[in-house]
């Protein structure tokens, strides 16, 4: 632990000339983390000097020292250890430095050391791919700190509900391997959460089957809601469509996003769908728009009315997808709007 009390302190000289020696800027510490140059020990020289044996440049240095300043109030052998913990993963220190320097702060967090090594282990046994692993230590540092057995009590949950649902032991790894790529939080939930979303979801008629297919489809974004928050967003939805029970758990198969987001969300979304003249019973028909923002179906709106386009009048499959599924709906409306009303290679019919 270190002192975040700057009164009556006085900054260390020995660590602000190091660092000036090393071109990092003091100003950007002061402003940002000024605590960092008031403790009396400090190993500036030190991780430089292990930060260049990696591969850092001079300005590599001074980049990670001016965004991650508490890098140097750890010991060498802190560090060092915490070297050789990434190198696990990462296939040479040409690739560590790299992500040193863009996730300072997950490399430098060496309280959790022991943690972070038995969890790198238990995920490598899992099956998941290094790559994968380096992505969840620089993106989800946390689900690193976690005790092991809490993680291993987690996935055995989620291999359990899985089979439970009727998943195969052959597809059970692929699935949870894939789950967890998608989204690591899920190993921040308890057993408990996991247990009660999905008694929710049951309750509400939904097959073991349709369990299984929006837990795929929602990423395991499901363990991060609440039964209260899904029913409050249904029933909402459901007001909006004015549909029975049964067309309400349709929609949410087909755009399980009116399980996901909030009501706020939803409001907007919808709105700003109504706004564009685009009728309820539209939406209805292609609920998925709603997992797009009110700003990107106002963008794709636009393009599309270039062309001619009119969209309330036509289906709003053309909106819905990915950028690129976009680019490609667009690219065919275009050609089909310049592609001429006959062909003149073609022969001629005499009878014509």
């Amino acid at each position: 632990c270190y002192t975040t009390d700057t009164k009556s302190r006085e900054e260390n000289k020995k660590t602000i000339e190091s660092l000036h020696r090393l071109s990092v800027d003091i100003k950007k510490i002061r402003r940002l983390k000024e605590w960092v140059l008031l403790q009396d020990v400090a190993y500036v020289k030190e991780i430089a000097g292990i930060l260049q044996e990696m591969g850092a440049d001079e300005t590599a240095v001074a980049n990670i020292l001016e965004c991650c300043p508490e890098a140097i109030l750890h010991t060498p052998a802190e560090i060092n250890s915490q070297r050789a913990l990434w190198q696990l993963v990462c296939q040479n220190e040409k690739q560590l430095i790299k992500l040193i320097e863009q996730f300072p702060e997950s490399f430098f967090t060496t309280e959790y050391h022991e943690n972070q090594k038995a969890n790198i282990l238990f995920f490598q046994e899992l099956g998941l791919k290094n790559n994968i692993i380096t992505r969840f230590l620089t993106s989800a540092p946390s689900i690193f700190y976690n005790p092991v057995e809490k993680n291993k009590s987690l996935i055995e949950t989620l291999q359990r509900s899985y089979l439970n649902l009727g998943g195969s032991d052959a597809n059970m790894k692929i699935w949870i391997l894939k789950l967890l790529s998608q989204n690591p939080f899920i190993l921040l939930n308890t057993s408990t959460v996991i247990q009660e979303n999905l008694e929710f979801l049951q309750k509400n008629d939904f097959t073991d089957h349709e369990v299984l297919q929006l837990l795929s489809k929602l990423k395991g974004f499901i363990f991060q809601l609440t039964p209260t928050t899904m029913q409050n967003s249904m029933l909402f939805s459901q007001n909006v469509f004015k549909c029975s029970d049964q067309e309400l758990k349709q929609l949410v198969l087909k755009c399980p996003a009116l399980l996901y987001y909030s009501i706020p969300v939803l409001e907007e979304r919808f709105e700003g769908l109504l706004k564009e003249g685009i009728s309820v019973a539209q939406i209805r028909e292609t609920p998925m728009v709603l997992e797009l923002t009110t700003q990107i179906v106002q963008y794709r709106i636009k393009k599309l009315s270039a062309l001619g386009y009119d969209i309330k009048s036509g289906t709003l499959e053309s909106l819905n997808g990915t950028k690129k599924d976009f680019e490609v709906n667009y690219g065919k409306i275009q050609s089909k709007k310049e592609r001429p009303f006959f062909n003149p290679v073609a022969p001629v019919n005499i009878e014509d």
